[in-house]
């Protein structure tokens, strides 16, 4: 599979997803192609958002936060194992600037570098394999 997308703005996905409430990638995850790009990056099929979205809200979105924490470290996982170089996102960078972040901000700043670890897992995989 070849990426097309690998130069996603984070940070205004991050604003967009937060002021939409997380509805934003209700329809982005699987329409924007994202959620098929996390499966053949991380190997495996993930869990669709909307799951993740739906069991977040009796936790107040803890759940879905967790789990994009999850996403977040395996990507990371995937950049050293490809030799992307840092810095990466991780577990704690998605959960810190989300919980301890200012409400906006926080948001935006840990999607940007989510996006930004995935735009150069995918450039380093189309460069490998195209």
């Amino acid at each position: 599979m070849q990426f097309k997308h690998t130069n996603r703005h984070g940070f205004r996905l991050g604003i967009v997803d937060f002021l939409t409430f997380g509805l934003f990638f209700l329809c982005y995850m699987p329409l924007g192609g994202l959620q098929q790009e996390l499966d053949v990056i991380l190997g495996r099929r993930t869990q669709r958002y909307w799951v993740a979205y739906l069991l977040g809200i009796p936790t107040l979105f803890v759940y879905t936060l967790v789990w994009m924490a999850r996403i977040a470290e395996e990507l990371k996982a995937k950049a050293i194992e490809l030799g992307v170089e840092g810095p990466y996102t991780s577990w704690w960078h998605m959960f810190g600037w989300n919980v301890f972040g200012l409400p906006l901000m926080g948001p935006a700043v840990a999607t940007q570098r989510f996006f930004d670890t995935l735009n150069r897992v995918e450039r380093k995989l189309n460069e490998r394999f195209y």
